[in-house]
């Protein structure tokens, strides 16, 4: 794993044998956080709408 800091980003790569299960969950997580630090919703809020998100993804995955 490889992490890069420029003026205003953050890369990481990493190795492509990843799982995409694992690779979208680490995605999600860092969104979280990145809309979390910039909001000033309170962390109920954040869980109320992640639980909204999590139970569509699933029901998206059933119907497939």
């Amino acid at each position: 794993m490889v992490i890069e800091r420029n003026e205003n980003e953050i890369i990481i790569r990493i190795n492509s044998g990843i799982s995409a299960k694992r690779l979208e969950q680490l995605v999600d997580y860092l969104r979280y956080r990145e809309i979390a630090d910039k909001s000033k919703a309170k962390k109920a809020d954040l869980d109320k709408l992640i639980s909204s998100v999590k139970k569509k993804r699933h029901l998206s995955a059933i119907s497939k």
